[in-house]
């Protein structure tokens, strides 16, 4: 029978109740940004149409904002964040989110160019330190999907961040999402974050569930689209022995989703020190 795990003290301020149960609570964020665009009805899809293709429509602005939400956290995953493209002036997002938000170490993955108009990418925002980054393609129809892991532990049992931004078709979700499950599943303290393009208990999913420790949400939280939410197609799924502490959608700017924040009290052996 093993030890009682102590008690926080009454009082006590969150670190130090972390430092008595030998865990840390990291607050993390995913965001489709939707490259600094800006959609706040479903017509702007198409009367907005010049903005996925052009430097304006104030993108900066919306940056500044999505940077202003982000530096609440200690993770941020992104998706649609433009490497460096006509339609960002040339700007790589996910650096400028890094410096403005005050995140020490960011990495991308850019997975898909138009002919240098557009281009789009996973990013990853860290005030921690990781131990190594990787990234994988995901098969697909269509290609230009990815994933991108942050490794934040040295050994297996360490803790394992990863991003992705899904396809909209079934098929070729599952076939994504296995090939994550292989990715994950000698991971045991795992996060992986992004959007999915499809709700938390769809069928693809349970390739995930089966063959990882990652869980369904407690509580799946509307993101889409983000003037109306109705849909909760983007999640962070935590496994092992990471404990979810609560979760809550925020603009991001004027992105068509909703960002999702998250604590998540992780244990201390899983972190670097």
């Amino acid at each position: 029978m093993g030890s009682p795990t102590p008690a926080p003290v009454p009082g006590a301020s969150p670190a130090a109740a972390d430092a008595a149960a030998g865990t840390r609570t990291l607050r993390v964020l995913s965001a489709n940004i939707q490259a600094g665009s800006s959609t706040r009805r479903y017509s702007d899809y198409v009367t907005r149409s010049w903005s996925h293709a052009l430097p304006a429509g104030r993108k900066r602005t919306s940056l500044d904002a999505i940077a202003q939400l982000a530096s609440g956290h200690d993770i941020v995953g992104l998706q649609e964040s433009d490497p460096g493209s006509l339609r960002s002036g040339f700007t790589n997002q996910t650096h400028y989110l890094a410096q403005r938000a005050g995140f020490h170490y960011w990495t991308h993955q850019p997975n898909r160019s138009m002919g240098g108009v557009a281009s789009s990418a996973n990013g990853l925002l860290s005030k921690l330190e990781p131990v190594r980054t990787t990234d994988h393609a995901l098969p697909g129809r269509i290609k230009g999907r990815g994933v991108l892991l942050a490794h934040f532990g040295d050994h297996r049992e360490g803790l394992t961040v990863a991003v992705a931004h899904l396809s909209l078709g079934a098929k070729s979700r599952h076939a994504q999402l296995s090939f994550i499950a292989e990715v994950l599943k000698d991971h045991p303290n795992a996060v992986l974050m992004g959007d999915f393009n499809c709700l938390p208990d769809q069928p693809e999913m349970d390739v995930l569930y089966r063959n990882t420790t990652l869980r369904p949400p407690e509580c799946a939280v509307p993101t889409f689209p983000s003037w109306k939410p109705q849909r909760a197609i983007d999640h962070i799924l935590v496994s092992g022995d990471l404990k979810c502490l609560g979760s809550q959608a925020f603009p991001a700017a004027f992105s068509d989703h909703l960002a999702l924040a998250m604590q998540i009290e992780v244990p201390e052996g899983a972190l670097r020190t």
